[in-house]
């Protein structure tokens, strides 16, 4: 299945951009107006993040989200067949700071969030630093799609963690110059054991993870964001968040990337996950402060 799989999707990312592009256009289409995939979760997002908005704006940010949406698998599909210098071309930004850390024998850990193309960024990212380029991924459930993933993510160079054994899989890389890549907007599996934040108006669980391990081992972190230039064209942005986060009080450092977040969804609101139910979880009493 696997083989069959992915060469159906080797033959479509040979197809030309602009051809690709118009099948995005349709599925845009379908998933808003026929469909309707996700779209009370989406909207319910939105009025959760501006409800200043009238519904005729946030609807406005929902279309422009869908067709992002469709763009990053389209994107993803072409990252089959895409060369180094495609990646390159399409996805750019300034990798002074990465630098820095490298002549100076440091880690450092990425804090990114789900912002489109977040998968064409990894790419990026990993063809540009010195550093050895880590991934925390989480394996996908049909075997077929996680090895193609697997393939596509790791065509540049990055290395790829499980989620599911991080303590086991860092292991090897503890004496190593190397970036650690973390998605840390995601929502947690067990919301009794997260930081609780205020975020867009409302209580809001995030995962310890990124901090915790951060301090443990005193690692810089370096926030990421990713704008959109044009269609198919995107720009990474880092921003050391914390240098010495070993000397930041618990929870500091989370309450400084939620505020990142926030600020860049605000700017860039299309540019985030709305369909991914970020306000599932509601707080409790016992989940203390």
């Amino acid at each position: 299945m696997y083989y069959i799989v992915y060469g159906l999707l080797y033959a479509v990312s040979l197809l030309p951009l602009r051809v690709l592009y118009a099948l995005s256009d349709l599925a845009c289409f379908l998933l808003y107006y026929v469909f309707s995939y996700r779209k009370k979760v989406v909207m319910d997002n939105l009025l959760q993040a501006f409800p200043e908005k009238t519904h005729e704006e946030r609807k406005k940010i929902a279309k422009k989200f869908y067709l992002n949406f469709t763009d990053n698998f389209i994107e993803v599909i072409k990252l089959l067949s895409a060369s180094p210098g495609f990646i390159n071309k399409h996805f750019t930004g300034d990798y002074a700071l990465c630098d820095k850390l490298y002549e100076e024998n440091k880690k450092c850990h990425f804090l990114l969030a789900h912002n489109f193309n977040w998968e064409l960024g990894c790419l990026a990212v990993a063809q540009n630093i010195k550093q050895r380029f880590l991934v925390v991924y989480m394996p996908i459930g049909n075997k077929s799609f996680d090895k193609i993933f697997m393939k596509v993510r790791t065509k540049t160079g990055a290395e790829l963690l499980p989620a599911t054994d991080m303590r086991n899989a860092i292991i090897p890389y503890r004496n190593k110059i190397y970036g650690l890549a973390l998605v840390a907007d995601q929502n947690p599996g067990y919301p009794k054991s997260a930081y609780w934040l205020n975020f867009f108006g409302k209580p809001t669980p995030f995962v310890k993870g990124p901090e915790s391990g951060a301090r443990r081992g005193n690692t810089p972190v370096v926030f990421c964001k990713i704008i959109k230039l044009k269609r198919g064209y995107y720009k990474i942005f880092f921003e050391m968040g914390e240098e010495c986060p070993a000397t930041t009080q618990q929870g500091e450092l989370t309450k400084k990337y939620v505020a990142f977040l926030g600020d860049f969804i605000k700017e860039y609101p299309e540019m985030w996950l709305w369909s991914h139910r970020r306000w599932k979880w509601e707080w409790k009493p016992e989940y203390g402060e």
